[in-house]
């Protein structure tokens, strides 16, 4: 499902799976990607209203991105990022 007002800045290469949640006035870059990672049912990320994935980032499993994230270009996220908070680099558990 997605929301309203998504900006898909520069849209190439860009992957969001099946089972994604995008939520309103998400911005995603070139080259990211909502990937599943094999869960059972939904295996794709939540994405909160008002987030910004960056340029080449990798959002992996069916992780919850909370309202007004920032993943930053390039990142590698696998678990729950609050709202408001701002990820850079290998975000793992």
């Amino acid at each position: 499902m997605i929301g309203h007002r998504l900006f898909i800045d520069h849209g190439s290469e860009f992957v969001i799976g099946r089972t994604s949640v995008i939520g309103d006035d998400v911005t995603i870059d070139q080259r990211a990607s909502c990937v599943g990672d094999g869960s059972p049912g939904r295996r794709h990320a939540l994405v909160g209203n008002g987030t910004l994935i960056g340029s080449g980032a990798k959002v992996i499993g069916p992780v919850p991105l909370g309202a007004g994230a920032k993943i930053g270009a390039g990142a590698v996220v696998n678990h729950d990022v609050e709202a408001g908070t701002t990820v850079v680099g290998i975000n793992e558990e």
